[in-house]
């Protein structure tokens, strides 16, 4: 898996060992050697990961970190420190301002890749949410901007048979967040399907394979997304290596330092917000995509799709298939003398109206403007007359109360009925059938049921 690689250090000699050690690896590699140039790069390029100098002079690698999560442009680009430093004041400075990890002088090239690898992954994904995100809000159907993307206030499950260990991780998170300890692995999966916005594992516990709990979460469809925290010894090199390459999110090194522990956690928890965020925002889409805003129903071209593979279907021996196109009476005339408003609410409790008398195996749908369908799978052309008749008269039985409930309107239809013919017939010839039942029962007088068998 390749990535654009951005190399940001002063030292020149320390640039071309990193951009000879990434290309190898068939990794596009970019350099910068100051602060100001890194970020111009960052915004305009784009790359996947940023691997930072801290020590530089002019501007220092925590002001450049800061500065890319302060840019809507660039935040999504995880950063990785590359530094001399190994304090805890320097790491706590570093995630703080929004780095992803440490990588420490001289770069153990196991680590590296193994982290570049992992944030790889990641960046895929949330690129991919944002990109479908972008297609939503120019189409229009994505509105609006996100809310909580704090990393405060998080459900946190931790699992540990070190049990003060647990205590004394959960005593530090309830200071800011939910936190429960839980030491039964076969109960923590539980929980973990559960609201939880983030997991921390005991990587190396005695009862359990934390490592193995990991990666039952990564294979589960409900959790694959839930961001996993490691704690590991920082000299058990091997394993951290393991931890990155199931997918774990973060390593938290032990012994667990307070402050680093709350930076950790916050970036984590935060990421699952806004990637959850782009999620939603994508089903919100996809649903508003194939569904009329007005009404609640499908709309055509979800209409159009499930009718075609049910034709489909028939037409090689399957279940037949009925279609109502129906048309809601004078209702230029409710426009004309109510107004759009009344027109809207005719339309919105003609559907609630039609959706509550079909079956459940039934779609009715918005065909446009007044008109609308109901698709019935395995339904003969008697079955589909006798509904269409249940329909008219709910429709025509009750008056519909409009206006804020001030006016009394009676409102009438009129239903096409056709169904599948056998192996020649076509979605097009069904609903021309139907509509040409329409017509008749308008001809007629109106408020009637037409079928059209040919």
């Amino acid at each position: 898996m390749s990535a654009r690689i951005l190399v940001v250090d002063d030292i020149e000699a320390n640039v071309r060992l990193l951009e000879a050690k990434l290309s190898a690896e068939y990794y596009q590699v970019s350099t910068a050697s100051d602060g100001p140039t890194a970020l111009a790069m960052a915004a305009s390029d784009l790359p996947d990961i940023i691997l930072l100098d801290v020590m530089m002079p002019g501007m220092d690698g925590f002001t450049v970190c800061k500065k890319l999560k302060e840019d809507p442009v660039t935040r999504h680009i995880p950063v990785v420190l590359v530094t001399a430093l190994d304090g805890r004041a320097d790491r706590i400075q570093g995630l703080e301002a929004g780095a992803s990890d440490f990588l420490t002088k001289p770069i153990d090239d196991v680590m590296l890749f193994a982290r570049v690898r992992s944030l790889t992954r990641l960046k895929l994904v949330i690129d991919e949410l944002r990109q479908r995100e972008a297609s939503g809000r120019r189409m229009g159907v994505i509105a609006g901007a996100a809310s909580r993307l704090d990393g405060l206030g998080g459900r946190i499950l931790i699992i540990d048979d070190n049990e003060r260990q647990a205590q004394r991780i959960a005593a530090e998170l309830s200071i800011e967040h939910r936190p429960v300890v839980e030491s039964d692995p076969d109960k923590a999966r539980i929980s973990a399907g559960g609201p939880v916005d983030l997991v921390i594992i005991n990587g190396a516990a005695k009862r359990f394979d934390g490592l193995r709990f990991a990666a039952s979460l990564r294979s589960t469809e409900r959790t694959r997304h839930l961001p996993v925290l490691a704690m590991v010894d920082p000299d058990d090199r091997q394993r951290m290596v393991k931890a990155l390459e199931i997918g774990v999110n973060d390593i938290l090194p032990r012994p667990i330092d307070p402050q680093e522990l709350a930076a950790r956690v916050k970036t984590q928890i935060q990421r699952k917000r806004y990637t959850d965020y782009l999620r939603n925002n994508l089903d919100h889409s996809l649903e508003l995509a194939v569904t009329d805003q007005l009404t609640g129903l499908h709309n055509r071209r979800y209409m159009t799709g499930q009718l075609d593979s049910l034709v489909q279907r028939s037409t090689l021996g399957g279940d037949p298939v009925a279609a109502l196109l129906i048309d809601i009476d004078h209702f230029k005339k409710i426009n004309d003398t109510f107004g759009h408003d009344v027109g809207d609410e005719v339309l919105r409790e003609f559907a609630l109206r039609l959706a509550s008398n079909v079956r459940a195996i039934d779609l009715p749908c918005r065909y446009g403007g007044e008109e609308f369908t109901v698709i019935m799978p395995d339904t003969q052309l008697e079955d589909a007359m006798r509904i269409a008749e249940r329909i008219r008269m709910h429709v025509a039985g009750s008056p519909f109360r409009v206006a804020q409930g001030r006016e009394l309107l009676t409102v009438t239809i009129s239903i096409g009925v056709s169904a599948t013919l056998g192996e020649h017939d076509s979605p097009e010839a069904l609903l021309k059938r139907a509509d040409e039942g329409v017509y008749e029962a308008k001809a007629s007088g109106r408020n009637a049921v037409v079928a059209r068998v040919a």
